[in-house]
């Protein structure tokens, strides 16, 4: 089952950028954070918080076993990203990897199990550990389960 609604593009053209490169490549181009083959990313549909409205961000993909992990850093910065909140509010999304989509139901990890994730996302994406050391809050890793 796929979401559904009316999409508002993200406010960052960086991010709608990539998006759209993404889905109009089926996920052959638009896959890789600044171009780079070590930092591939996969891109997930949440429904807004507040709006409804569907919203869409490439995210660095961290997956293990079929579940996939999303790593709310925001670079750092002392507030969560948006998705965030969309995430705690409508805990269920797409994904889209290359060209396979599917749903997913998205939970908060924590205590070993967030810290086994943990080390999974920095071993993926490195500079995931000086964006904890940039902040005060503990960065949330959300687990995506495929529902489909």
């Amino acid at each position: 089952m796929t979401l559904e609604g009316e999409y508002e593009p993200s406010p960052e053209q960086w991010v709608r950028d990539q998006v759209e490169e993404f889905e109009s490549s089926g996920g052959q181009r638009g896959n890789l954070l600044m171009g780079k083959p070590e930092w591939p990313v996969v891109v997930i549909t949440s429904k807004g918080a507040k709006s409804g409205k569907l919203r869409k961000n490439p995210v660095m993909r961290v997956e293990n076993d079929g579940v996939y992990a999303a790593v709310a850093s925001k670079g750092g910065a002392p507030e969560h990203p948006t998705w965030y909140y969309n995430f705690v509010a409508h805990p269920e999304v797409d994904l889209q990897d290359g060209a396979e989509k599917h749903t997913y139901s998205v939970r908060v990890a924590e205590g070993a199990e967030r810290a086994e994730w943990w080390e999974r996302a920095v071993a993926q994406y490195a500079p995931y550990a000086e964006y904890q050391q940039k902040t005060d809050r503990e960065i949330p890793v959300f687990l995506l389960e495929r529902k489909d």
